[in-house]
């Protein structure tokens, strides 16, 4: 028998389902940016931001399928026994990570293609200014965003994962 509580709760679900139904917008690169860094300050902000590079999963998450790809051909190219050509945390840019707080600059913005830097502060501040900032070039597949590359520079030599990579494939 049809009361009129459920009648009532019958027409709020049928009214909710079209929302329901939606799924979320994608997330846009200075979201994912800002939960990698936050992941990253957790605690005493020295876990790092490895869980980005250190699965087939991980990668394939936030990466493009590009620089997965010839990531994958550089790691199939290093000698067995040697560390690759990545041996560092290129999101914190450093062998031991400090990460206190971070700030996220869009720089440009496209309908594809997206370059954002982050600027670090650590705990430590021992690290040159410039060594502070990182730049990630984002580019949008299948309706997400994904890190194309990381840049940036250590003790003011110049990075970057793709030129790592690609250098590697060369020796």
């Amino acid at each position: 028998m049809l009361t009129r509580r459920s009648l009532i709760a019958g027409s709020l679900l049928v009214a909710a389902s079209p929302a329901l139904a939606q799924s979320p917008a994608p997330a846009d690169p200075a979201t994912i940016l800002t939960a990698i860094y936050t992941r990253a300050a957790k605690g005493k902000g020295d876990g790092g931001a490895a869980f980005v590079t250190e699965t087939k999963a991980a990668k394939a998450k936030y990466l493009s399928k590009a620089l997965v790809g010839l990531w994958a051909r550089a790691d199939a190219h290093t000698p067995k026994g040697d560390v690759g050509p990545v041996d560092f945390d290129p999101v914190t840019n450093s062998q031991e990570p400090d990460v206190k707080s971070f700030k996220i600059d869009a720089e440009k913005t496209e309908a594809d293609k997206a370059t954002l830097a982050v600027t670090i502060t650590g705990h430590r501040n021992d690290r040159k200014p410039a060594d502070q900032i990182l730049r990630y070039d984002f580019v949008r597949e299948a309706g997400s965003w994904k890190i194309d590359d990381i840049k940036g520079s250590s003790d003011g030599e110049a990075w970057s994962i793709r030129k790592m990579l690609t250098d590697s494939l060369k020796s």
